[in-house]
């Protein structure tokens, strides 16, 4: 029984040691946190919706916190709307012990174009990738920054939320990703998994938001860079969040969250 045991220790210190041998640990984030967010009405007159307050603080430093946790220090936040709100609050990051530059997203053309805007910063370096108005349990970061050598991104995901307010994700049983599909109708074909707007990319992914055309909306979408990739053949894992997720869309959510 002893032998058996040390045994069994001895396997799980090897797979440990195996397992993280074959991640790479992420150390860049690019923030998104140009837009003005027109759902949030008058609460976003004078700023842009990422800088607006749970629980007494901005939602973008929840972000920040969360991911200075899980061990990144060099951030680019792209901004646009009401930016310099952004730019005084963090400023370059030193008071936050951390590094942070900008980028300006001059025009309001998608997601997927302004992911584009990251490239010198990012280099031949993966990173992480997040929304400006999701917040999550911190635990997550600490899952997000580790990326599986044999795979190329990373999508989060939670189960069983609206998926006609944001993107259904198909995946296969190892979970990892097969479709995704913007804001599905009444009717079409849907997913238990919704994209939680937390990611992590290698620098491939740019390959794919280079060639994107505009969505029936009008915009570029990161979404569809996203399926392209991983139906091009690449490995797109998915990461089910743990915990509290939010997707601060508007008031009502906005509201909820302070009351908790």
């Amino acid at each position: 029984m002893l032998e058996s045991r040390l045994t069994s220790a001895v396997t799980d210190r090897r797979y440990s040691y195996f397992r993280n041998w074959l991640m790479t640990r992420v150390d860049k984030a690019v923030l998104l946190a140009a837009g003005r967010g027109t759902r949030m009405r008058e609460l976003t007159v004078d700023l842009p919706k990422p800088m607006i307050k749970v629980r007494e603080k901005p939602i973008l430093l929840h972000i920040v916190e969360g991911l200075q946790t899980a061990g990144i220090k060099n951030f680019l936040i792209i901004v646009g709307y009401h930016s310099d709100t952004v730019r005084d609050y963090f400023g370059d990051g030193t008071c936050f012990g951390l590094r942070i530059n900008y980028a300006m997203q001059a025009v309001q053309d998608g997601t997927g174009r302004v992911v584009d805007l990251a490239r010198d910063f990012v280099g031949d370096a993966p990173f992480v990738l997040s929304y400006g108005d999701i917040l999550v349990d911190p635990r997550n970061y600490k899952s997000i920054v580790d990326l599986a050598d044999d795979a190329e991104a990373i999508i989060s995901v939670k189960r069983n939320e609206d998926v006609s307010q944001g993107g259904a994700v198909f995946l296969n049983a190892q979970m990892e990703l097969v479709d995704l599909r913007e804001k599905a109708k009444p009717g079409e074909e849907t997913s238990p998994w919704y994209n939680a707007g937390l990611y992590a990319f290698r620098p491939s992914i740019f390959e794919f938001t280079a060639k994107l055309q505009p969505s029936p909306r009008g915009e570029y979408e990161l979404t569809d860079a996203i399926r392209e990739m991983a139906q091009s053949g690449k490995k797109v894992k998915a990461l089910e969040l743990v915990g509290d997720w939010a997707d601060v869309r508007d008031p009502e959510i906005l509201a909820k969250l302070n009351r908790l």
